[in-house]
């Protein structure tokens, strides 16, 4: 019989332990250890038993829950995540709070009354991936599923397209789970005159927004959250927004991104086989298609796609990925040209 998950919810509302207990109880391979309303509960059944994964809120009474998760990783490191609401102060904290060494962010919009059973299996994939992690240890100074759709959702496959020739090259970066410390790696060794970047992170609405804007003041290029229409140019980031889908398109020889509303695909929104078809129709052999850390298969269909139309396509490897799964799928189905460390993943862009 297989061990399950055993999960300690952390939250100073009543209302979230109860709905976030009643999602992840509808998972067979998930079991709630307990509830706390602050950390000082929880320190109490820490001490008691250990959980195999912690849903953390941030603004709670006694301790908040940036200094509990400090405490945690530089004494025990459990998996952790962080469950916040959507605000702005609370998306650039919940980002602090992933820096300083949790796994994922869940959105409290997430747990929703009404939430379909595809949004509860998210959620639930989020916790089951989180306890795979093996944390490192810091100081304190750093239900009825949905089909399962594909691109096709989204974006039709075409062999053939006739368009003016252009020699710029376009680079499209997939990531998840571990990929905000990832990006942040690939994106500060660049330089101010690197090619143009166009990225899907999987991350909730609003969220990306303060990423991009946190990414912005540490790059020597410009990061943004990707508007409908943005042109694609040297020297510039552009980062799907939360719960949109991201495309490339062109008119003439110049690139430029459309954002747009649509269904789940491969359970994500935005999607990184979303992304990746629409670059490998539109910019073909001139790209790049780099897939990074992150859960489940998102991306590798996609980048196959973006090979067989003569890109250049990369991998992170095992080592440095906090969860090698996107990479192994993509490897697993030959859509990888080259494996690399996260750290010599820009040098080789900037050579190409």
């Amino acid at each position: 019989m297989r061990k399950k998950i055993r999960v300690l919810i952390i939250d100073d509302s009543a209302v979230v332990r109860q709905l976030l207990s009643r999602t992840l109880a509808s998972d067979s391979d998930i079991e709630i250890m307990g509830t706390a309303a602050d950390p000082y509960i929880a320190a109490s059944k820490i001490s008691n038993e250990i959980p195999d994964v912690i849903t953390l809120d941030i603004e709670m009474p006694r301790m908040d829950g940036i200094t509990f998760l400090r405490k945690i990783m530089s004494q025990h490191p459990i998996p952790v995540v962080i469950i916040s609401s959507l605000t702005t102060k609370g998306t650039e904290t919940a980002l602090k709070a992933l820096e300083y060494g949790a796994v994922e962010i869940i959105s409290k919009s997430q747990l929703e009354v009404n939430a379909d059973g595809e949004e509860q299996i998210r959620i639930c994939d989020i916790i089951k991936t989180a306890a795979k992690v093996q944390p490192k240890r810091r100081s304190l100074s750093e239900i009825a599923v949905t089909p399962k759709l594909t691109a096709d959702a989204m974006i039709k496959p075409v062999v053939n397209r006739s368009m003016i020739q252009t020699t710029e090259k376009v680079v499209a970066v997939g990531a998840s789970t571990g990929g905000t410390e990832a990006l942040m790696v690939f994106l500060k060794a660049l330089p101010l005159d690197a090619p143009p970047i166009i990225i899907v992170q999987h991350m909730p609405e609003l969220f990306t927004k303060s990423f991009a804007n946190r990414l912005n003041t540490l790059c020597k290029i410009s990061v943004k959250e990707a508007e409908n229409g943005d042109s694609v140019i040297r020297g510039r980031a552009l980062i799907a927004p939360g719960n949109k889908h991201l495309m490339l398109n062109r008119s003439g020889a110049r690139y430029y991104v459309e954002v747009k509303d649509g269904p789940l695909v491969n359970r994500h929104r935005p999607s990184v086989d979303v992304l990746f078809r629409s670059v490998a129709q539109y910019a073909g052999k001139n790209s790049v298609g780099i897939i990074m850390t992150g859960m489940g298969a998102d991306g590798a269909q996609g980048l196959l796609e973006m090979k067989t139309a003569g890109a250049l396509t990369i991998a992170q490897d095992e080592k440095t990925s906090v969860v090698f799964g996107m990479p192994k799928e993509a490897i697993k189905l030959n859509a990888v040209d080259k494996v690399l460390p996260l750290e010599h993943i820009s040098n080789h862009i900037v050579a190409f």
